[in-house]
């Protein structure tokens, strides 16, 4: 066995490399993220060959004094923390001191650098022998790092690289994440002596729509929400897709924060958690989502490459996430899109959401709708679903809208036709509608049926003969300690030794599913999230299929009174847009692109 003996410098700073410093993207990101943290408002990027030939980073920053230059290339050297206060509370992108030195060990680094004291100095670096040599250097206020032939004394690394194609656009979306984090800054990019993008800083709401619809492409904000709430301590803002938006991948998904561009499991299954009521089976969400937090309740401290982050209240943070992207879905009706795409203005402002006239119908499940429940015994409130059969009598005291009402047209207009007993023709200001009446209807159904559950609540249901089930001694631990929740799901649960629990009521509605299987998954996520809806998710499955058992059929014949008051319904019903499959119920032709079909006016 050799004897322990210390590595030298220059093989540590290789092994620190290995950690820091996996391909030029990773480059890129360390030397950017100093530039930010040098307070840069100018941030011109250079490589060539995808950086596996040069990078070269310059900015406008605070720069570095001549003594401070030697030092910037050591190893464990940084001006961004003192102490252990500091550590615990990070309040910039890069603090582990290691960056620079670990870059240089493994290619040909000069640094530049004018900290506006005088003229500026340059060190260079060769990863062979780790000497720093210093020279005075013409360079403006700020720093220029320039990394040539990455890993040119490690071709073992070198190797494992990808084409210069796949490294470039690994570069590209590094920096295209940088920009998104920090609006305020100025961001450019040469590959290969080509400009590839240049924006210019974006400090007002409309210039970083724009930023994000360069970065993003404009289709995403066409079809993007506004998302801003915040509470004592913590902000979520930002821009989330429409569920109609979906992705097959999850390639369009940012999330920062504190300006760090990090991936979470608890921020991923918060925002699943958002969209599962709306979102097409096997698609992915789109979303541009910043998150403001106090540095002390987040350990960014957690991975060598600073990707990942730890909540210290991460249930508090996964609720807050799901919630506050719930509501934003919830609250999104067809007149928010009618109104701004394609320039559509609703010509009474002044008008209720609910944007029903005089004369239209009232409401499903409303006094004086002629609607009748028959519920099944289940422990559901009734009044809520109606099968097929009785769809006319929801609508059979409506009268016609008069001409009066013409002039004040509603969102979704009214309604003309009904084609091959499918879908809905209607017209309105900006030109044809197009409804999937059963999707459509499926919606509302399903949305008051949950609105009439919410009101009774769950009825619990005692099991005749109570169930014993095997788990950890965590497990047990939670169901002791959650009776609450348990209680408010429905389950009437207690820890009968230290490894098992007995079940002796569930909720009425999920007499018949697997209660051993969902309760062992609600354990698991109240292990990993602090919370867990997989009961509620699960029985709203239960209320979606009822829902579209119970809506109008294909090829079901309606009048134009049933169809505008479905039009209407959909105009006041929350997550209208989507069936409760994520279908899309409607799509607006605006009169423009009728006319493109045509050919008109050319």
């Amino acid at each position: 066995m050799p004897k322990i003996h210390t590595l030298s410098p220059q093989l540590a700073n290789q092994i620190a490399a290995g950690e820091v410093v996996e391909r030029p993207s990773s480059v890129l990101k360390e030397l950017s993220e100093n530039s930010l943290d040098a307070g840069a408002k100018r941030i011109e990027v250079e490589v060539e060959q995808g950086g596996t030939k040069l990078i070269r980073v310059r900015d406008d920053g605070c720069g570095i004094s001549e003594s401070d230059l030697p030092l910037a290339l050591s190893r464990h050297a940084t001006s961004k923390i003192l102490g252990l206060e500091d550590l615990e509370a990070v309040a910039t992108l890069g603090f582990r001191g290691e960056a620079l030195a670990s870059i240089a060990s493994v290619s040909r680094l000069a640094l530049t650098s004018n900290s506006g004291e005088g003229s500026g100095w340059k060190a260079v670096s060769e990863g062979r022998d780790m000497e720093v040599e210093l020279q005075p250097a013409a360079h403006p206020q700020g720093t220029s790092v320039e990394v040539r032939d990455l890993f040119f004394n490690t071709p073992a690394r070198r190797k494992f690289l990808r084409t210069e194609n796949t490294e470039y656009k690994r570069i590209d979306d590094c920096l295209k994440k940088l920009a998104l984090s920090r609006m305020d800054v100025a961001f450019s990019l040469k590959h290969n002596q080509k400009v590839q993008f240049s924006l210019r800083p974006a400090n007002s709401q409309a210039e970083q729509e724009k930023r994000v619809a360069d970065l993003c492409g404009p289709q995403f904000m066409e079809q993007a929400l506004f998302v801003d709430n915040d509470r004592t301590g913590i902000r979520l803002w930002g821009w989330i897709g429409l569920p109609t938006f979906s992705r097959s991948q999850a390639d369009l998904q940012y999330f920062f924060v504190n300006g760090r561009s990090i991936r979470d499991k608890v921020v991923s299954h918060a925002v699943r958690q958002a969209y599962q009521d709306v979102l097409y089976h096997g698609r992915h969400p789109a979303y541009v989502l910043f998150l403001e937090i106090l540095p002390a309740d987040v350990d960014v401290n957690v991975h060598p490459t600073k990707h990942e982050v730890r909540f210290r209240e991460s249930g508090s943070i996964h609720s807050f996430v799901s919630t506050t992207l719930k509501k934003a879905l919830a609250t999104d009706r067809p007149q928010d899109h009618l109104s701004t795409n394609g320039g559509l203005e609703l010509q009474n402002k002044d008008q209720p959401q609910s944007l029903i006239g005089q004369n239209a119908l009232p409401l499903a499940g409303m006094p004086g709708s002629g609607y009748q429940s028959t519920w099944p015994s289940s422990g559901v409130a009734s009044g809520v679903n109606a099968p097929a059969s009785s769809y006319q009598s929801l609508y059979s005291s409506q009268t016609e809208f008069s001409d009066s009402n013409q002039a004040e047209v509603p969102p979704l207009g009214f309604a003309v036709a009904q084609l091959k007993g499918i879908f809905i023709l209607a017209e309105n200001s900006h030109g044809l509608i197009i409804v999937d009446m059963h999707a459509a209807h499926e919606r509302i159904t399903y949305e008051r049926m949950k609105d009439a559950f919410d009101l009774q609540g769950l009825v619990s249901q005692p099991l005749l003969v109570p169930e014993n089930l095997a788990v950890s001694q965590r497990e047990a631990d939670a169901v002791e300690s959650n009776q609450a929740v348990f209680t408010q799901l429905g389950f009437g649960v207690e820890r009968a030794a230290s490894e098992s629990i007995i079940v002796r009521e569930i909720p009425a509605i999920l007499r018949g599913s697997e209660v051993e299987k969902l309760l062992r998954d609600v354990l698991s996520d109240l292990l990993e999230h602090g919370s867990s809806e997989r009961i509620r998710d699960h029985i709203n499955e239960i209320l979606s299929t009822m829902a579209c058992h119970g809506s109008v059929r294909a090829n079901r014949k309606l009048t134009l009174p049933e169809m505008n008051a479905l039009l209407r319904d959909m105009e006041i019903t929350e997550r209208s847009g989507q069936c409760n499959h994520g279908r899309p119920t409607w799509s607006q032709l605006t009169v423009e692109e009728l006319d493109k079909l045509f050919l008109r006016g050319r």
